[in-house]
């Protein structure tokens, strides 16, 4: 019932629209608004009645429990979509701390941080590039409008995922981490095992598993693995372009498992990250446009059809103002804070090694791990190392979050651009 009330509020027009193309008659379209994060709380409701009917939570009696995990408002909207089974214990036995509140602002500031000083200012080249069509804009204009939606993408979803699991800290409760730096993914399948991690967990857990996942013949890999990758695109929007999306997802992946991903992993790791670059710079052109026509001039334009700047003077382009942040997001698009972190850890713990002697193995750290300073006092003490000059390290980055803080927030009043991609969604 709850995926067919999805179905009629995100499909009926989409439905309606292609059966009077493909029939010659009209196919009335009722044109209905869709509820604010219903593909979010739909899912949600999926996993209670699930792992209810499996035995993996119990029931909920108290009507207002169940309300209050579907419609928890941090993770309504776009996401992450938490499991019922590891959110029913915390609506009894959640912990409110001062330390745990205070890494919740922390966090919030950082994903505030993203979505504002990254995501938006990206956003205004990646629209530019887009409005003025690839005939007009060339090779250089096509990759540097895409580079700048993949950034545009990735900061706009963490930067919200940051938000809603920083705010959740703040009132008590623990969500998992929903991006793990995917774009220093080194093949595809790896890719999406840091891209949207609770998407691809729920996909994994309800839908690939229990067709058989992985341990079937061949042929019914490809059934499940169509299966899946299919209705991903369909989730995330009613269009072609999502469904092409969600195939040509499908194909690379089934490409890596059964005709190029052995060669792939023999090839260097600069090499696989080029490949992983490429392909997922690919694909987010097919999700970022939906017109057909537009789609092909911009993929054409991408290979050289309409030569290095198009019909535009090199200087017309405007992309290189916005070198400076391309290249903070492409950093920030790495580890490379957690990297800093983990040294500084080392170094105050007066034993210079990697940061994996304190459980931080820095590649699988994310935001939500480098916002809990107190955590590492009792390693460092433990060890007798500086903890004076942690705290001083600890107190120097809460500035640095206070500035970043108060320039989004003059960003946001401002009334800055700030569209937030995945409420469409």
């Amino acid at each position: 019932m709850d995926v067919a009330i999805l179905a009629f509020y995100k499909y009926e027009g989409f439905v309606a629209e292609n059966l009077s193309g493909l029939l010659g008659v009209g196919v009335p379209n009722l044109d209905l608004p869709m509820p604010l994060g219903i593909s979010y709380y739909t899912l949600k409701l999926v996993t209670y009645v699930v792992d209810v009917y499996r035995g993996d939570a119990e029931p909920r009696r108290n009507p207002l429990d169940l309300a209050l995990y579907a419609s928890f408002f941090p993770a309504m909207t776009a996401g992450p979509i938490v499991r019922y089974a590891d959110f029913a214990p915390q609506i009894d036995g959640r912990k409110e701390t001062l330390d745990r509140f205070v890494a919740g602002i922390r966090l919030f500031a950082i994903g505030l941080s993203k979505k504002v000083l990254l995501s938006n200012v990206v956003a205004i080249l990646a629209s530019d590039m887009l409005a003025r069509g690839g005939s007009s804009i060339g090779a250089v204009g096509a990759w540097s409008g895409l580079l700048a939606y993949s950034m545009q993408l990735y900061f706009d979803f963490s930067g919200y995922s940051d938000m809603a699991i920083g705010i959740s800290k703040m009132l008590g409760f623990e969500i998992g981490k929903n991006f793990n730096y995917p774009y220093i993914s080194k093949s595809v399948t790896e890719f999406w095992r840091r891209w949207h991690i609770s998407l691809s967990t729920f996909f994994r857990r309800y839908i690939y598993i229990p067709m058989g996942g992985s341990r079937v013949s061949d042929a019914r890999l490809v059934l499940n693995l169509s299966v899946v990758w299919i209705l991903t695109g369909v989730w995330h929007g009613a269009a072609w372009n999502f469904i092409f999306w969600g195939v040509f997802y499908l194909i690379v992946l089934l490409g890596e498992k059964f005709v190029w991903g052995a060669a792939v992993s023999r090839l260097p790791g600069a090499l696989r990250h080029l490949y992983v670059i490429f392909v997922f710079m690919i694909s987010w052109a097919l999700f970022w446009i939906s017109d057909l026509g537009e789609l092909g001039t911009y993929l054409a334009a991408l290979f050289g059809a309409y030569g290095a700047f198009g019909a535009s003077k090199p200087w017309e382009l405007q992309a290189w103002a916005y070198v400076p942040v391309l290249v903070v997001c492409v950093v920030a698009s790495t580890p490379l804070v957690p990297w800093v972190r983990s040294r500084a850890l080392s170094w105050c713990a007066g034993r210079p090694r990697s940061s994996d002697d304190y459980g931080v193995g820095y590649k699988e750290v994310g935001s939500e791990l480098l916002c809990d300073c107190s955590g590492y006092e009792e390693v460092i003490e433990s060890k007798g190392g500086r903890i004076a000059l942690w705290r001083i390290l600890c107190v120097a980055c809460d500035l640095v979050l206070l500035v970043l803080m108060a320039l989004s927030i003059m960003s946001v009043v401002a009334g800055s651009f700030s569209p937030l991609i995945y409420f469409g969604f």
